[in-house]
């Protein structure tokens, strides 16, 4: 693609970046059939390629952003599977991303969607904010049926939203998980040292991943820590355009994840939430210009590692096979697109004794996307429910996925139990049975 950037332009580092990454598109539109949004509306700019010209005369032009261009860069789920269909290697994600700030930067939404983003970044990314909010809407969602029922628009209004919001709140929330700063030691011989992300509104949600996790770590000799100082990992607010609180928390994250392995060492960064790990994987290239903190972002980004990347390389010792149960395992965007991990989940859950099947149309995301089913509600549901049915096809006993926005929002729309990659692998080689409930 050819673009026209000046030479002022081109001496800012992000729009070098953004050159770069549009001439590398050529037009051929092999995007389109893979882009959810596309799927769904048929709208040449609801595709990557249509965004990408959106965002290529925005950027060009240094206009301010308009209605138009806002509606269909908030539509984009940021799901990446352009990202894995794309034959020329189009850096889509860091594109989206520099427009999305821009967006925050110099348009002015309406001032109800202000709040509520705001409100959104303030309480996601805090744990206890987050507990709160959850026992809150718990007590509200009874009232939603007094919500008037918004009229159809192409962008959804602050009530359509709230019910979103209100319906995805769990009936009741599990005890408190480990306190940071805690340290589990390995079962028999130490075998290596991890840090393992505690996370925002996974460890409100479901203690009981990082909770598998670290019997499963342990008793394969591997001592764990949760590092006192760690932060929300700052994908809630990078992908809300709100890069100013995203980097602040990336680079909380790097001092306390460097002091951890320059003092009792780190063999690697786990998560077990993939929309998290993707993003911390990123960090060296979030922070690049930033001379103080490039190189130890750079190191951290090496040591960040899914957990099943991790888990792979232990040797697990199985105990009981489950031969009998069938799992659907649903492949998180962030984990096959983002961090382009598609076989070894399903390796490892097969070698482990379950009956794993294919989900049709897994390229497809399920319509979470961080805040996604909150702030653009309507497509959020149809991703969901076409996601759901495609489940249902392969009559799963049970459903695996490797992030808890995938696992809630799955959930929602079916009665088969949704846990955590990890939390079968924990049970299959000695851990509990996890607990079968879709909303658990």
């Amino acid at each position: 693609m050819k673009t026209e950037f000046s030479l002022a332009q081109l001496a800012d580092p992000d729009i070098a970046q953004a050159d770069k990454i549009l001439r590398a598109c050529v037009h051929c539109g092999f995007c389109t059939a893979t882009c959810p949004t596309y799927v769904l509306l048929g709208d040449e700019l609801d595709s990557p390629r249509g965004r990408i010209y959106l965002i290529k005369e925005m950027l060009e032009k240094d206009q301010t952003p308009t209605a138009e261009v806002v509606k269909h860069i908030d539509r984009c789920l940021s799901c990446l599977s352009c990202m894995t269909t794309c034959p020329s290697g189009v850096n889509y994600m860091h594109l989206v991303d520099q427009a999305r700030v821009r967006i925050e930067q110099r348009y002015q939404r309406p001032l109800t969607e202000r709040l509520l983003r705001q409100l959104l970044a303030y309480v996601l990314p805090d744990p206890q904010r987050f507990r709160i909010s959850m026992r809150l809407a718990r007590l509200a969602r009874p009232f939603a049926v007094f919500l008037p029922t918004p009229r159809p628009s192409a962008t959804p209004g602050l009530i359509q939203r709230l019910k979103a919001m209100l319906a995805l709140a769990p009936n009741r929330l599990p005890p408190p998980g480990a306190l940071p700063g805690s340290v589990f030691a390995a079962r028999g011989k130490k075998r290596g040292r991890v840090a393992l992300l505690q996370g925002c509104a996974q460890q409100v949600l479901a203690p009981r991943i990082n909770q598998a996790a670290i019997s499963l770590l342990t008793r394969h000799g591997i001592e764990v820590v949760l590092v006192r100082d760690e932060q929300c990992c700052g994908a809630l607010t990078h992908h809300l355009g709100n890069d100013q609180d995203a980097l602040a928390r990336a680079r909380a994250n790097v001092t306390a994840w460097q002091k951890e392995a320059a003092g009792e060492g780190l063999d690697a960064i786990l998560v077990t939430a993939s929309g998290c790990g993707t993003v911390i994987k990123d960090y060296g290239y979030l922070l690049r210009e930033d001379a103080a903190f490039a190189d130890d972002a750079a190191m951290v980004s090496a040591l960040a590692k899914d957990i099943t990347e991790y888990v792979a390389g232990l040797g697990l010792e199985q105990v009981a096979r489950q031969d009998n149960i069938v799992v659907a395992y649903h492949s998180a965007c962030s984990l096959q697109h983002g961090q382009k991990i598609t076989g070894l989940p399903k390796e490892l859950l097969s070698k482990n004794g379950f009956v794993v099947k294919d989900v049709p149309e897994s390229h497809l995301c399920c319509g979470s996307a961080g805040t996604y089913n909150i702030l653009q509600p309507e497509l959020a549901g149809r991703l969901r429910d076409r996601k759901v049915a495609n489940i249902a096809s392969v009559k799963p006993d049970m459903i695996a996925a490797g992030n808890i926005g995938c696992m809630v929002q799955i959930a929602s729309g079916t009665s088969v139990p949704v846990v955590h990659t990890i939390e079968l692998l924990d049970w299959a080689t000695g851990g509990s049975r996890p607990a079968l409930s879709a909303s658990s």
